[in-house]
């Protein structure tokens, strides 16, 4: 039967079409009458409900199924940190806490509008996961590397130092190195998804490179201001710091998956459709999971390259080397209702903080980032910013800025820019320190790192943040 004749009998149009198509072949597999098959398809249609449990035509039911939405009574409690945020970022919040899968929520002082949950926004779920509140670019990481050379060496080899970043980074929508780079990554399972499993090659391919948004590769000054907990002697230090993610992979994941959430959730209303979720204990919310996690391991060894090929052409050794990740969601155990349980903490543009576990929370390419040790907050589950945050949209940006105003900005805080656009300039971004100021009781500052050689992509490329 084809897909027109399907759409006539009322499947909707999407992954409902493909699972009409596997019924009528199980049908007639199991030796059912192929003048009746049109017949079937319209009552399961007509009444999905009653076929929910049915083995032969649940899959089918549970595509054009649509109940009434029923949010929560009460919404999952939630607390906010920083002030004056966007009211439209404040509805989302609470818009995710009203989902029947909420359990509790936390917004971030960076927090900005996002598809669903806020960026910024963490969310916790019970045994479901929602791919926006994941978000496109999963599994999105900052890596610092501290050399052992004095900072006093970025003023005496300036040229050598971006050359080092031009040759061994890659950035833009689609960019690759010709000759493919290696990390064991690529010996993992690949076939976890039919989207990591197609898109394989493509991923190799873009291994070790940053992309385009608000990534960006950048050598700094980083400034010891805790009394050495972290082995390092009070000073200044030369060193590395990344920000990129799972590439174009990762997108086609989020894309793939939230579209199949959005069919299996038809019943909520069109300001919730980028929260619908996927039950972890069916077969899509089991291969998003995993493919999630294998986007998390892809994107750590992108930034593993970067670091590794820079810091052999720089010819220094590493003495730190912190890690960090937002966009990705984690099964972990809080206290819900006075009893610790184990939920699914979504943290969409910010950072795990639990006590004791280290983090880097970058401000913009003319501010500085710092280094951070989580202080286990129960109310923001265990989470703080993952940056400063926007303060307006890209065509804003472009709109509000010029370069000789922000050439000026840069050369004053004594930064060399190497490529970015105007919607990456520091006029973007809330102010750091303000933000820093707002979550003094969910981080402390360890150490901060100044830029003073960035690399983003070129003016004019699209956005993958």
């Amino acid at each position: 039967m084809k897909t027109k004749q399907l759409l006539k009998l009322g499947v909707p149009d999407g992954p409902a079409i493909l699972e009409a198509k596997n019924f009528i072949k199980a049908w007639v597999a199991q030796g059912g009458d192929t003048f009746m098959i049109a017949d079937e398809i319209q009552k399961v249609v007509a009444d999905a409900a009653v076929y929910l449990e049915d083995p032969l035509r649940a899959p089918l039911a549970r595509l054009v199924y649509a109940p009434p939405y029923k949010q929560r009574e009460k919404l999952a409690p939630w607390q906010q940190w920083g002030k004056d945020l966007d009211a439209n970022c404040l509805m989302q919040m609470a818009n995710a806490c009203s989902l029947p899968v909420a359990v509790a929520g936390a917004l971030m002082p960076d927090a900005h509008l996002g598809y669903g949950l806020p960026i910024g926004g963490v969310l916790a779920t019970d045994n479901a996961v929602i791919p926006y509140a994941v978000g496109v670019d999963i599994a999105c990481r900052m890596k610092l590397t501290v050399y052992d050379r004095a900072a006093k060496t970025i003023a005496g080899q300036k040229d050598r130092l971006a050359n080092i970043i031009e040759n061994e980074t890659r950035f833009g929508m689609g960019c690759s190195f010709e000759k493919k780079r290696q990390h064991e990554v690529m010996d993992q399972d690949w076939s976890v998804s039919p989207v990591t499993q197609r898109l394989k090659d493509k991923a190799w391919a873009q291994l070790g490179t940053s992309g385009s948004g608000n990534h960006f590769v950048e050598f700094g000054v980083y400034t010891v201001t805790d009394d050495e907990s972290l082995g390092l002697k009070p000073g200044e230090y030369l060193a590395l710091l990344s920000h990129s993610g799972s590439r174009g992979t990762g997108a086609q994941v989020c894309d793939y998956y939230s579209r199949i959430a959005m069919d299996w959730h038809k019943e909520l209303p069109k300001e919730l459709k980028h929260l619908s979720w996927l039950d972890l204990e069916t077969e899509p919310g089991r291969e998003y999971w995993n493919a999630m996690n294998l986007m998390g391991n892809y994107a750590a060894a992108n930034h593993q390259v970067i670091h590794k090929h820079i810091a052999r052409e720089v010819g220094a050794a590493v003495i730190l080397d912190i890690e960090n990740h937002h966009n990705f969601a984690w099964k972990e155990k809080h206290v819900v209702d006075g009893v610790e349980k184990e939920v699914i903490v979504h943290r969409k543009g910010a950072t795990p903080a639990g006590a004791g576990v280290l983090g880097v929370i970058p401000g913009s390419m003319a501010t500085p980032g710092f280094v951070v040790r989580g202080k286990g907050s129960a109310a923001s589950l265990h989470s703080a910013s993952h940056g400063a945050g926007r303060v307006m949209s890209r065509s804003k940006a472009l709109q509000s800025f010029t370069w000789g105003g922000v050439k000026k900005q840069l050369a004053e805080a004594g930064v060399e820019l190497l490529s970015s656009g105007l919607d990456e300039v520091p006029g973007v971004y809330k102010d750091i320190h303000q933000v820093m100021a707002a979550q003094t009781d969910l981080v402390e500052v360890l150490g901060t790192f100044h830029p003073r050689i960035v690399k983003m992509a070129p003016a004019g490329e699209k956005a993958e943040d």
